[in-house]
């Protein structure tokens, strides 16, 4: 059975959607993976689709979903630090990752964001893979 994960922001057009590519393409076989926003954008940044490309992974196919789109139980809940209570969803680990939103900035502002989601996705991963969630 495969562990339900969600990354969780407010636009659901950056942070959210590169975890989510990562967390695909890492474990796609052992994990779920959904992302959502508390006031999703109307599009997910072409910056981060572009910081995206530059590690071989395309995430042009996804988009920004409110959370009433992903499950309402969950394993694993990340908020990106994102300053805004997400509501109350049921799961068994929980984790604010406390990211800056690099939405606006430069692309190197994206790349960086993206080096540090990339980390803390293959944390997660290992975590899960020894049982520590």
């Amino acid at each position: 059975m495969k562990y339900k994960v969600a990354f969780v922001c407010v636009g659901n057009s950056c942070r959210s959607q590169m975890a989510e590519g990562f967390a695909r393409k890492y474990a796609g076989d052992m994990l779920d993976v959904y992302s959502a926003g508390t006031d999703p954008s109307p599009e997910v940044k072409p910056n981060a689709v572009k910081a995206m490309k530059e590690k071989e992974i395309d995430i042009s196919d996804q988009y920004p979903k409110l959370l009433e789109e992903i499950p309402s139980e969950l394993d694993v809940l990340i908020t990106m630090g994102c300053g805004v209570e997400c509501p109350y969803i049921p799961c068994k680990f929980r984790e604010d990752w406390g990211l800056d939103d690099p939405a606006g900035q430069p692309m190197a502002v994206f790349r960086e964001t993206r080096e540090i989601i990339d980390e803390k996705v293959k944390n997660l991963i290992k975590k899960i893979r020894n049982g520590e969630i």
